[in-house]
């Protein structure tokens, strides 16, 4: 092609949003394509994005909230106008509230036929407002690029949360010159790598709080750290084994930030849980949110006279907390001034501290009340005996260590106490939002972020069933996914009303939780040409995941539990 030629010739909106992916570094999309988006999932392809398509629009944006997480750059979701957008909704609002970078695209209908009633249409800027940090409307195809560049930044800067781009379907079908688009390319990122995000910087944390700080926990009879997914995302994990190590304070991952240090770790305090959130007197929680899941940092679950020492990137959550000292930045960025502070004002609990004595006597104590119940192969299966036949499993695969994914209310709880993390962001679970639905997503978005590692769900037959589909998913793109399915015959169980609740005109249809008894959800796999496997006694138990561990090939092991087996989730049985 001559110069004049490349001056001249045109290239449509798809493309330019395609190419502005691309130069901005972005190597993989998720989403379901149609009316008006297949030339853009399409264009994207063809510039080396490599896009993975689903059956719908939940999972493929749990998907890419959870790649956010793992990679630590926004997930992408693209999908159709309308129903496809408000499908997407699902992914959007799981990366707002588990706090991941995410930016989903959607389609829309052309700007002149809106509110006439035409295909699909939606406000979808209103739609999606609860659940971004920022939203884009492009209205003409020369905005493309600067709203690419703009929503990447805002969607992983300061508290990383999703962000949503609009493009009307008669902005995809105007054109350019590639001559236009290079310029405006160019004008976009340099634009963001100079200036980043307005009003975003890195706090800087000041010389006394880290001085009251370091006097806090020097002081405190009975220090704890307390560590979450915040932190993982920031790949904190050598700065927070260095504070742990440096001062000997037993710590307590929350589930996903399970892994940043073993554990198998002699501080680990996840076995004593109730003492040590219960008994210390100091707290330091490292991206990490005094919210549900660490039961608000409220009594009777902690004393009412702990100090909360929080390190987070957000202002807003220090303000929300109140705590006795907020320090505001990156975990990483605030660990390596602590420690080095730290280094040159040295202290150590040592193991014979009483404090750390009694963490680790509890802990061993309760480790042993727990593998004296997993030792006793139980038959038909509790969820305890299969659990303890994959944890082994999975241990025995060395590093690096498979991705675990989990969902599912027994599956899930019990996993947790169970299941070993030994690396960083090797657990994905229903998080903060409690989502269930997640599984198959975030097992796709797991084996295409870290191809190096096996990907192993461990689900309950209803948490499967949301997004059992997706199985096709893993065969198609040949993905090293692994599913066990814990099916004990509905959510919780089976039929577990009382006698005097089944009445009324329609007493004879199954009960709310049940589903249908020994459904053959690894037949599923095999139509679409996996592996299933059928298993009830642990030496089958244990030949499958030996063989489906070796393929790495996508396989549904679908293991019967008795359905009177597991109870409610223990978290979760005051709520309901």
């Amino acid at each position: 092609m001559t110069s004049s030629e490349t001056t001249t010739a045109l290239i449509d909106c798809n493309h330019l949003v395609a190419k502005s992916l691309s130069r901005a570094g972005i190597t993989h999309m998720f989403g379901v394509v149609g009316i008006p988006v297949t030339s853009l999932a399409t264009r994207a392809v063809a510039l080396g994005i490599r896009f993975i398509a689903f059956h719908n629009e939940q999972s493929a944006g749990y998907a890419a909230s959870a790649y956010g997480y793992l990679t630590g750059k926004p997930g992408f979701l693209l999908t159709v106008s309308g129903p496809g957008c408000v499908h997407g909704l699902a992914g959007l609002s799981n990366a707002a509230v588990n706090t991941w970078p995410m930016v989903m695209i959607s389609g829309s209908c052309d700007q002149k036929d809106f509110g006439r009633g035409d295909f699909q249409a939606l406000d979808p800027v209103t739609a999606v407002k609860p659940f971004v940090k920022t939203s884009v409307k492009v209205t003409k195809v020369e905005e493309v690029p600067d709203a690419v560049f703009q929503l990447i930044s805002v969607a992983g800067s300061g508290r990383p949360g999703g962000c949503y781009l609009d493009i009307p379907a008669d902005v995809l079908h105007e054109t350019l010159t590639e001559l236009e688009a290079e310029r405006l390319l160019d004008e976009a990122e340099r634009k963001f790598v100079s200036e980043g995000v307005e009003g975003v910087k890195d706090a800087v944390v000041s010389k006394d709080d880290l001085y009251k700080a370091i006097s806090a926990i020097r002081k405190a009879e009975r220090p704890l750290i307390v560590f979450g997914k915040g932190a993982a995302i920031c790949r904190a994990e050598d700065e927070v084994k260095l504070l742990v190590e440096r001062t000997g304070i037993p710590f307590l991952p929350t589930p996903m930030g399970k892994g940043l240090l073993p554990d198998t770790h002699e501080l680990a305090a996840t076995a004593a849980r109730s003492l040590a959130i219960g008994k210390c007197d100091v707290c330091v929680v490292i991206g990490a949110r005094l919210n549900w899941l660490l039961h608000f940092g409220e009594p009777p679950k902690w004393s009412k006279d702990v100090k909360f020492v929080l390190v987070d990137i957000d202002e807003g959550e220090i303000e929300l907390r109140k705590p006795f000292l907020g320090l505001v930045g990156d975990a990483k960025k605030v660990l390596k001034v602590l420690n080095k502070e730290i280094k040159d004002d040295p202290f150590c609990l040592g193991r014979n501290h009483p404090w750390v004595q009694a963490i680790m006597n509890k802990a061993k104590e309760n480790v042993s009340r727990m593998e004296g119940q997993l030792a006793k192969d139980v038959v038909p299966f509790n969820f305890l005996t299969p659990m303890r036949i994959i944890r082994d499993a999975i241990i025995g695969l060395g590093s690096p260590a498979p991705i675990v994914v989990s969902e599912g209310a027994n599956a899930m709880d019990v996993g947790r106490s169970v299941l070993v993390q030994t690396e960083p962001r090797t657990r994905l679970d229903a998080g903060t939002w409690g989502t269930m639905g997640v599984g198959l997503g975030y097992c796709i978005a797991a084996a295409v972020a870290s191809p190096d590692r096996l990907v192993v769900a461990v689900e309950g037959d209803s948490g499967f069933g949301f997004s059992a589909m997706e199985v096709e998913t893993l065969v198609r793109y040949q993905l090293p996914v692994v599913v066990i399915v814990f099916n004990n015959g509905g959510v919780y169980g089976g039929d577990r009303r009382n006698p005097e609740e089944i009445t009324g005109p329609y007493k004879d249809d199954p009960a709310p939780t049940s589903f249908v008894p020994g459904a053959k959800y690894h037949v599923l796999m095999e139509a679409f040409g996996g592996k299933g496997y059928l298993v009830g006694t642990p030496d089958e138990l244990k030949s499958a995941l030996t063989e489906s561990f070796s393929a790495r090939k996508p396989a549904v092991i679908n293991v019967t539990i008795d359905p009177y087996a597991g109870a409610e989730s223990g978290r979760m049985q005051h709520k309901n």
